[in-house]
C-alpha cells in the first residue's frame, strides 16, 4: 500500500471524476489539472481538518507569555502556534480558563497556558483512514465542476462528501473518552459516588 500524500488524494479525486491523475503539483503533462489541484488542495485540506478534532491532527502546547500585553480586558496576550487551525482548549494546570481568542493570539490572565488544538497535518500518511477518504471526497467535489462541467456531478460529491464527513466524525469521535458535564465534584457528590 502506498503512502497517502495531498499528490496522491487528488489523483484519486481525479480518477472518481474520470480525469487523468497527476504525478505531482507541477505536472507539466498534465499542468491544468495539477495547477488546479495544488491551487484547491491546502484551502480544502485546511478546511476539512478545522471541520473536526481528529485525533490525529490534535497538538497540546504550553505557551509564555508575549511581551505585549493587550490594552485591556486580559493581563496576558500569548501567540498561536503558526499551525494552528482551531483552538480546542485552554487551560493552566490542567483546568479551562476564562479566554478569548483574537487574530493570532489568545488573551488570558494567567502567565502560562495551556493550549490543545487543531494543527495543519500536513503529512497525510499519518491521518486515520476516514479522513484520507474524506480529503479524497472533499477534493473530488472541489474539483468536480472544474473536471466536468457538470453542476449534478458537482452537487453528487457534495452530498457524498456530508455523508461521508458524517460517517469520520463519528468513528473518529468513538476512540475519545466520554465527556464529562459539569462539575464533577459535583455530579460525584449528587450520585453519592465520591469516594
Amino acid at each position: 500500500m502506498t503512502m497517502a500524500t495531498g499528490v496522491s488524494i487528488c489523483s484519486n479525486a481525479l480518477l472518481m471524476l474520470g480525469a487523468q491523475t497527476i504525478n505531482d503539483f507541477a505536472d507539466q503533462n498534465n499542468l491544468d489539472r495539477a495547477k488546479l489541484c495544488a491551487n484547491l488542495y491546502p484551502t480544502q485540506r485546511d478546511t476539512i481538518l478545522r471541520a473536526h478534532p481528529w485525533n490525529c491532527c490534535i497538538k497540546r502546547i504550553v505557551l509564555a507569555p508575549i511581551a505585549e500585553p493587550p490594552a485591556f480586558g486580559y493581563s496576558h496576550a500569548f501567540e498561536l502556534p503558526s499551525d494552528c487551525l482551531r483552538v480546542l482548549e485552554v487551560g493552566t494546570g490542567g483546568c479551562q480558563i476564562d479566554h478569548q481568542v483574537e487574530a493570532r493570539s489568545i488573551q488570558a490572565d494567567t502567565t502560562v497556558l495551556e493550549l490543545r488544538y487543531v494543527f495543519r497535518n500536513e503529512v497525510e500518511s499519518s491521518w486515520d483512514a476516514h479522513l484520507i477518504d474524506l480529503m479524497t471526497a472533499a477534493m473530488a467535489a472541489t474539483l468536480a465542476y472544474p473536471i466536468t462541467q457538470s453542476t449534478s456531478e458537482r452537487d453528487s460529491r457534495e452530498a457524498k462528501l456530508v455523508q461521508l464527513m458524517r460517517q469520520a466524525k463519528a468513528v473518529d469521535g468513538q476512540e475519545d473518552p466520554p465527556q464529562t458535564l459539569g462539575d464533577e465534584r459535583l455530579l460525584g457528590a449528587r450520585f453519592g459516588s465520591m469516594g
